[in-house]
């Protein structure tokens, strides 16, 4: 069996304006039977129409156009999976729209999975006991990719991923790296125009991290694969995304640049400076936080002065032996958004 590729052109001629995702006001719940206590506790849950209603997903809206590399982020039990396996036409919204590419993909599940590839960082979608080139084969015939045009993607694809040495050899051989890349692959070879990555580097090691992040970023850049990363690695993030959507408890809690988030929310940076001698230093626009003998720490907020301007003042005063700005990082920050439950309040 094959998918149809004409579905893929198949599309309303001003959709390029139009987001190519929407969720709109989405909502998913769940049952589950209520537990009864008692001696016949256990017969009577059985037999019980009582339920507990549980609301994964409430009232989340949000659009993402061609071409974005979006984060979407939250801890465990946010809603992150439920809304992905929405998008992805898995589970059908309890109430609210979802379209992508102006399909709903619950209906037209056909259509839909011809622009989109999905990755799920524990589970794969590659035959176990096939050779990894069998199982691209496969996902090939699978959604009818002509033969020529197929070597040629896959081609491609084995070498941006440097996966050549291990092509032949059983998905179940494959380290959790090569499996990954194995997926990932396998997830482009038809070039859906969405892509969405649960969880891509969960468990690799540095070198295999770096090769992923670096693949996400060409295939978005150079063919303008539209991007829905959700990872608890914010080192994803920080090299990724310019835009992230936070959840938790089901609602988003912020839907916008990464940059400005930071800025908002983590203004400040530290100076350290190493002096060829002890001594305290006082400069305009900053505050002294510490001090380690030589070794001085020093606070200020980018947005009120710049780097530059703080150094100079220092190396005026004093002798430098060695500097250095310590950015803030984006784990302090979303850690203590999620801590508090919401945005934490704008710094004066």
């Amino acid at each position: 069996m094959s998918l149809s590729v004409s579905a893929v052109d198949d599309l309303p001629s001003d959709a390029a304006q139009r987001p190519l995702v929407r969720a709109a006001g989405l909502v998913k719940e769940f049952r589950r039977v209520k537990r009864v206590s008692g001696r016949l506790g256990g017969l009577r849950t059985l037999f019980s129409r009582d339920y507990d209603v549980i609301r994964a997903v409430n009232d989340v809206s949000f659009d993402i156009h061609s071409g974005e590399l979006v984060g979407y982020l939250g801890p465990n039990g946010a809603g992150k999976s439920t809304t992905i396996k929405m998008l992805t036409g898995i589970l059908t919204p309890t109430a609210g729209a979802v379209s992508v590419a102006d399909r709903d993909p619950s209906r037209e599940r056909k259509a839909n999975a011809l622009n989109i590839g999905v990755v799920f960082g524990q589970r794969s979608q590659l035959w176990w006991d096939l050779p990894l080139r069998e199982s691209f084969r496969a996902v090939r015939d699978l959604y009818g990719v002509p033969t020529m045009e197929g070597d040629r993607r896959q081609h491609e694809l084995v070498k941006l991923l440097d996966m050549d040495e291990f092509l032949d050899a059983p998905v179940r051989q494959l380290s959790l790296g090569q499996r990954m890349r194995g997926d990932i692959a396998a997830a482009m070879l038809y070039q859906p125009r969405l892509l969405y990555l649960d969880e891509p580097t969960v468990g690799l090691d540095v070198v295999a991290k770096q090769r992923i992040r670096e693949f996400i970023a060409h295939v978005n850049a150079e063919r303008g694969t539209t991007v829905v990363l959700t990872t608890h690695d914010l080192e994803d993030v920080e090299q990724l995304c310019r835009r992230i959507v936070l959840i938790d408890h089901g609602r988003v809690l912020y839907d916008g640049a990464l940059t400005e988030l930071m800025a908002r929310y983590a203004p400040y940076r530290d100076l350290v400076v190493t002096l060829a001698s002890p001594a305290d230093v006082a400069v305009n626009g900053a505050e002294q936080i510490g001090r380690d003998g030589p070794v001085v720490t020093l606070r200020f907020r980018s947005d009120r002065v710049k780097a530059p301007e703080i150094i100079g003042a220092v190396t005026a005063a004093h002798e430098v032996v060695d500097l250095s700005v310590a950015e803030p990082r984006l784990e302090a920050v979303i850690g203590r958004i999620y801590t508090q439950r919401g945005l934490p309040e704008s710094p004066a």
